[in-house]
């Protein structure tokens, strides 16, 4: 199977890790060779439930017994995406209140963009530097780091970008700027949290200049944060949210979601102002109305903000400088690219799954699902640390 899947797929880097996976379960995926790896990264958080979780996969057979796909996205009427979209704007502040529902996150930023020239008449999108929000080409060109995007140009016009977190940078949201698209925590860039109520000011400005703020919640979204939003944390809310990974328990979704007011432009002058086929398919609506439910009716996130504790008191190491973000959204960081890379493959060779973050070389990922053990994270930082021991430093 290794010879066909570099035959036959399309691969995204020179070296993927190329594991034969057999099957998933919990908080463990198992290789066809009959190793268990337990999960540190969650699918890159998209697995908020862990693998196979029994509520999603049980709304999936119920749902999988009544229909699958019957029409494009909005013109019947369906229970689980009907469901799904009633709870989202029950969790959400006003005006908060309608979604549209797409097939992934990078999906959901486009629609998001269009929205925001649609109801401004304005064509101006300011970005974050070291921002990334998909690789579609809309989502590409709001991407803040040149090297991923050099190969594909042009992009979409009239777009720019400021710093995250450099509150000086605001001025150039003006009159003309018909959207601000911000990640609520800057995920390839090394997981970084807004400062000194830098959203707030954020939304401050945007509002004085008639300007929508879209905030990308596809990564820490879903109660990654202990929160269900990261906005949540800092007392604040987007014009338009952006959601995905997390949201479908493993199966591919996103959606987009602002006031009524705004969404229903989408449906006139012109028609069909943003359309998809499958967005809204019932079977994997029904796994994120599942997804939802579990979330935001158990205890998951709270235990995200004591697990989040957890780890940081676990992994105390000299070649570790310091953890980054919040709840379950964690990047470890280290001295050297080297070190990050050797944790990274080390882990796996003794059981424990991790990744790298896009833009940030010196960090390594620790997004597990909500539903992990505190057992479990005991037994993941230890491995992580008997790799550390294991490492010489410096390098020559």
């Amino acid at each position: 199977m290794k010879e066909d899947f570099f035959t036959y797929q399309a691969q995204t880097t020179p070296h993927p890790l190329a594991m034969e996976i057999s099957h998933a379960e919990g908080s463990y995926i198992f290789a066809t060779n009959g190793k268990k790896y337990l999960d540190f990264v969650a699918g890159v958080s998209a697995c908020s439930l862990g693998h196979r979780h029994p509520k999603v996969v049980n709304a999936i057979k119920e749902q999988l017994d009544k229909y699958l796909h019957v029409m494009v996205y909005g013109e019947y009427i369906q229970q689980p995406a009907v469901a799904l979209t009633k709870l989202l704007a029950s969790l959400l502040p006003d005006p908060l209140e309608k979604t549209y529902l797409t097939n992934s996150g990078t999906e959901a930023i486009e629609g998001s963009l269009k929205l925001a020239r649609r109801v401004t008449g304005r064509s101006q999108i300011i970005a974050a530097k070291l921002a990334y929000h998909g690789n579609t080409m809309g989502s590409m060109s709001v991407m803040g780091y040149e090297e991923r995007k050099q190969a594909f140009r042009p992009l979409i016009p009239d777009v720019s970008f400021i710093s995250f977190n450099e509150e000086d940078d605001l001025e150039q949201i003006t009159n003309k700027t018909a959207g601000v698209i911000l990640e609520t925590i800057q995920g390839g860039a090394g997981f970084i949290t807004p400062k000194n109520d830098y959203l707030r000011k954020v939304k401050k400005r945007c509002e004085e200049v008639g300007a929508l703020l879209i905030l990308d919640e596809i990564q820490p979204g879903f109660g990654r944060t202990g929160k269900l939003f990261g906005f949540q944390n800092y007392d604040m809310a987007p014009d338009i949210i952006v959601m995905g990974k997390g949201m479908g328990g493993g199966l591919p979704i996103g959606a987009f979601t602002a006031s009524s007011e705004m969404m229903n432009q989408l449906q006139d002058n012109p028609k069909l102002g943003h359309i998809t086929t499958f967005g809204g398919n019932p079977v994997i609506a029904a796994a994120a109305l599942a997804t939802l439910e579990e979330i935001s009716q158990s205890d998951l996130m709270s235990e995200t903000l004591e697990k989040e504790k957890l780890i940081r008191s676990l992994l105390v190491h000299p070649l570790i400088t310091e953890i980054r973000g919040v709840g379950l959204m964690l990047a470890l960081m280290t001295v050297t690219p080297d070190i990050a890379n050797e944790i990274v493959l080390k882990c796996q060779d003794n059981g424990l799954i991790l990744f790298w973050l896009l833009f940030e070389p010196k960090a390594v990922r620790i997004t597990p699902p909500l539903t992990i053990s505190k057992e479990e994270i005991k037994e993941g930082c230890q491995i992580i640390l008997e790799v550390l021991d294991n490492i010489e430093y410096p390098k020559n």
